[in-house]
C-alpha cells in the first residue's frame, strides 16, 4: 500500500482512480471528487475542504478525520466504509451506500444525511441541525445516538436503535419492522402511519403520538404529560407504566396504563372500533388484562 503524508491536493479529481493508498495527515483544498472511483483507501487524521471528495469509492477507512464545510456530499455511491473519530460539519453525506460501520461520529449539520443507504451498524452518533436524516435506509443498526435534527428515520425498514435521545418532530413516520430499546423520544407527531414499531422502556414527550400506526407494541414505555390524543387510530398492544394524559379513538388491540387521565371515543373511531383500555389503578389486583407482549 502506497502511503502519503503531510501534503496538500486541491482541483479536479487529484487522486483520481487511486488504489490501495494510505492518507496520513493529508488537507484535500478547495476543489471537486478529489478520490474519485478509487479502492482500498485509508485516510488517517486527514482534512477534507472540497466536495465530492469520496465517490464511487469501494473499500475504505476514515479514522479521525474531519469534513469542513467545503467537504459536502463527500460520501456518495461507496461501500464497505469504517469511520470512526470523525467530525463532520458539512451537509448531505452518505447517500446510496451500503456497508457502513460508524464509531464516535459527530455530524454538525445532518440536512440530507444517510439517504438511501442500507447496512448500517453505528455506535455512538451525534447528528446536529438539518432535516431528514436516514430517508429510505434499510437494516440499521444503532447503539448510542444523540439527535436534534429534524424528521428523523421517515421511511426507513429494518432497524434497531438502543440507548438514544431523539429531539424532533414527525420521526419514524411510515417505517417498517423498527425496534428502539432504551431512548428519550421527544417531539411531536411520533411514529405516524409507521408498521411493526415497537418501543421497549422508552421515554415518549410531545402532542399527538404514534396515531396511525399498525402492529404497535410498547414494553414497559412511560410518557411525559403533554402526550395527548395518543393512539389515535392504531392498533396495537401497549403496556405503559405511570400516567397518559388521554387516549384518542384507537382501532384495535388493548392498552394498559398504571393511570390514564381520560380516554376519548366519540362517532369518528374508525372500526374494529374493539381496543380494550384498562386503567390498573381502577382494576382488581392480579386479573389478566392483556396478552403477553412478544
Amino acid at each position: 500500500m502506497q502511503t502519503i503524508k503531510n501534503q496538500t491536493f486541491g482541483g479536479e479529481r487529484p487522486l483520481f482512480e487511486s488504489h490501495d493508498l494510505r492518507l496520513e495527515e493529508v488537507t484535500i483544498l478547495e476543489g471537486e471528487s478529489a478520490l474519485k472511483e478509487c479502492s482500498n483507501i485509508e485516510a488517517i487524521k486527514c482534512r477534507f475542504e472540497g466536495n465530492y471528495p469520496l465517490w464511487h469509492v469501494h473499500g475504505f477507512k476514515v479514522i479521525g478525520c474531519h469534513f469542513a464545510v467545503g467537504g459536502r456530499s463527500a460520501l456518495w455511491y461507496s461501500d464497505q466504509l469504517l469511520m470512526k473519530d470523525t467530525v463532520i460539519e458539512a451537509p448531505k453525506m452518505f447517500r446510496e451506500m451500503q456497508d457502513l460501520e460508524l464509531e464516535n461520529v459527530v455530524i454538525h449539520d445532518a440536512d440530507e444525511t444517510f439517504w438511501r443507504c442500507r447496512d448500517i451498524k453505528i455506535r455512538n452518533l451525534e447528528l446536529h441541525n438539518g432535516t431528514y436524516p436516514f430517508m429510505f435506509s434499510q437494516n440499521i443498526c444503532i447503539d448510542g445516538l444523540t439527535s436534534d435534527s429534524k424528521y428523523v428515520f421517515q421511511y426507513v425498514k429494518d432497524v434497531e436503535i438502543r440507548n438514544a435521545k431523539i429531539t424532533t418532530k414527525d420521526a419514524f413516520w411510515e417505517v417498517e419492522n423498527v425496534t428502539i430499546y432504551d431512548s428519550v423520544l421527544d417531539g411531536e407527531y411520533l411514529g405516524w402511519h409507521s408498521k411493526n414499531l415497537r418501543l421497549v422502556r422508552c421515554h415518549i414527550t410531545g402532542e399527538q403520538p404514534l396515531c396511525y400506526a399498525h402492529g404497535l407494541i410498547l414494553e414497559e414505555c412511560t410518557f411525559g404529560p403533554d402526550c395527548d390524543r395518543t393512539f389515535e387510530y392504531s392498533t396495537l398492544q401497549a403496556d405503559i407504566k405511570g400516567r397518559i394524559t388521554n387516549i384518542k379513538n384507537p382501532a384495535s388491540g388493548c392498552i394498559t396504563a398504571d393511570e390514564i387521565g381520560s380516554v376519548t371515543l366519540d362517532e369518528n373511531i374508525k372500526q374494529p372500533a374493539d381496543c380494550r383500555i384498562i386503567d390498573r389503578s381502577k382494576t382488581p389486583s392480579g386479573e389478566t388484562i392483556c396478552p403477553t407482549l412478544s
